[in-house]
């Protein structure tokens, strides 16, 4: 007698949670999300440009959280959700030098960004966008708030004791913004990540970071006020580090097809 096949059960695609960063919104996000070939993805609003969303998501899905720049960084710091998999582009757990961590950005070179944001924010903002190499202004309705207090958190936080599950970052060997020997620096000395299969959780309540006092309106992100050619791809410690030769710092932007290749990759050992 003919024994029936066995029934193999459907595979859950992870859905992806994409979040933009500091002077960007969520439309960065565009074309990866259109190139990505399998897996539903959703955006989350920080509110530079409008009112802040955070998209709810379904339970017992698995999910790859993606973070590009600061938002990678919010990621890390905030925890919203729980998530299987960590994909930072251009991104980093912390951006200003400090004990153990340099080469970075000098904080003083934020001091002197938040002086001058305070007196002209749109300016300001366009500069970045610039820099970064995108040449369109920023999008009307620019939320001074909300972006003065990103910038003061992309001066402040630091978030590398929450990079502890698996993780992918993208980075551009030409990126102005986070340079290829900081991107080294920040992974090559990180500490070993759980195991896969164990999903990192949401920040609990009163759970600060790094020691630091927990405030509830930074916990809240519906409320945050705010709250290379040469370099092989190779991981430090168990986050994998690919390397677009010649790509800034707005991979999202200009190579799209790139970032999505391999967070799909990345991603395909979440499905169930």
């Amino acid at each position: 007698m003919t024994q029936p096949a066995m029934t193999q059960p459907a595979m859950t695609a992870p859905l992806f949670v994409f979040v933009h960063g500091w002077g960007f919104g969520p439309g960065v996000w565009d074309g990866v999300r259109n190139a990505l070939p399998d897996g539903e993805s959703v955006a989350v609003d920080l509110g530079f440009y409008g009112s802040p969303s955070l998209p709810e998501l379904p339970a017992g899905r698995p999910t790859v959280a993606v973070g590009h720049s600061f938002g990678a960084l919010w990621l890390l710091h905030e925890r919203p959700f729980a998530w299987d998999g960590l994909v930072l582009v251009n991104g980093f757990p912390r951006f200003t030098e400090g004990a153990g961590f340099a080469p970075a950005t000098p904080r003083r070179v934020l001091d002197r960004m938040i002086a001058r944001f305070d007196a002209a924010p749109e300016a300001v903002t366009a500069d970045f966008r610039r820099r970064c190499g995108c040449e369109a202004p920023p999008p009307e309705g620019l939320d001074a708030t909300r972006l003065g207090e990103a910038l003061r958190a992309l001066r402040d936080w630091d978030a590398r004791d929450a990079l502890t599950g698996p993780a992918l970052a993208l980075a551009g060997a030409q990126d102005p913004i986070v340079p290829p020997a900081m991107t080294e620096q920040m992974f090559r000395g990180h500490s070993v990540p759980r195991p896969s299969g164990e999903r990192v959780a949401p920040k609990a309540p009163g759970e600060g970071v790094l020691g630091e006092p927990d405030d509830q309106a930074l916990r809240n992100p519906l409320t945050l006020t705010l709250s290379p050619e040469g370099r092989g791809n190779r991981g430090y410690h168990g986050v994998s580090v690919k390397w677009h030769p010649e790509a800034g710092h707005l991979l999202p932007l200009t190579a799209p097809g790139w970032c999505a290749e391999r967070i799909a990759a990345f991603a395909a050992g979440f499905s169930r």
